[in-house]
């Protein structure tokens, strides 16, 4: 989680664009979510670490 989070694309600057940007942290709220490519900023958020199941810290949306 910590390699796609801190990862950069060289061809595209928003990570929306990119098709092998998965991940995306709103700092705002201290949420994580799946980027969905549908050309929009779609995003679902997530409760644990795709890749080893680990639960991810919890939203601040409702503070």
């Amino acid at each position: 989680m910590t390699r796609q989070m801190m990862w950069r694309c060289e061809d595209h600057e928003d990570p929306f664009e990119c098709p092998d940007a998965l991940v995306r942290f709103n700092a705002g709220f201290q949420e994580y979510g799946l980027i969905i490519h549908d050309g929009e900023t779609s995003v679902i958020g997530i409760a644990f670490c795709p890749w080893c199941g680990s639960r991810l810290p919890g939203s601040q949306r409702d503070r």
